[in-house]
């Protein structure tokens, strides 16, 4: 597995490892598949999370090889979701609407603490992490927005560009350049993906959620 971290190539002084690239263009996929409302998109995110588990892994970089576990996890459970037919709009597609406030309260909620108690687990245990509050940032942040993307929510993209602030520098700083570079095109799909569900959210009957009051 030693050629993941190899070097593929030299852009603007930056050395490419092949697993960087790999990983972060099949990632790319996955999020554009996310844009067309596929299912096609879990099975890509999670094959993803698998070279870039591999990649970090090697790299002794055990923080970042744990967000990849849990983004294959969570991209079985998007696909689950979605394949049973969840909130599904009357083209066969997955139906997308806005959160409520009580869920965006609740996700809020939910990355601020978990922020937190991840970076105090990276500080406890510094192997785990170079960057302990990025790391924890990014690594949490991740699983809240493919969370939101599994159940519809056009706040998925909201939650990837933030991610996406914090992501770009931190790659950079840990040797991962393309990771870095992708990112400017990823930013260019969420602007592109947001706005198309934004669109569909205004246009489709939202779905009755479950335990929702009739």
């Amino acid at each position: 597995m030693n050629w993941l971290n190899s070097e593929a190539f030299t852009v603007l002084g930056q050395h490419i490892k092949w697993s960087d690239m790999i990983g972060n263009v099949v990632g790319l996929a996955g999020l554009a598949f996310g844009w067309r409302r596929s299912l096609w998109s879990w099975p890509t995110q999670f094959l993803s999370g698998l070279i870039l588990f591999a990649a970090f892994a090697t790299a002794h970089l055990s923080g970042s090889a744990g967000k990849q576990v849990v983004v294959m996890v969570v991209a079985v459970y998007g696909w689950w979701q979605w394949k049973r037919g969840a909130g599904q709009a009357a083209d066969g597609h997955v139906a997308v609407r806005f959160a409520t406030w009580r869920e965006r309260a609740a996700m809020l909620g939910a990355a601020a603490v978990g922020t937190v108690a991840v970076a105090e687990l990276f500080q406890a245990y510094p192997a785990l992490s170079w960057d302990p509050w990025p790391d924890a940032y990014i690594f949490v942040g991740t699983v809240v927005a493919m969370y939101a993307q599994a159940r519809g929510m056009v706040e998925f993209w909201f939650a990837w560009l933030l991610v996406d602030v914090v992501g770009v520098p931190l790659n950079f700083a840990n040797g991962f350049a393309f990771s870095g570079f992708v990112y400017v095109l990823y930013g260019a799909l969420v602007l592109w993906g947001m706005r198309d569900w934004w669109l569909r959210s205004r246009r489709t009957p939202q779905p009755v959620l479950e335990g929702a009051p009739a």
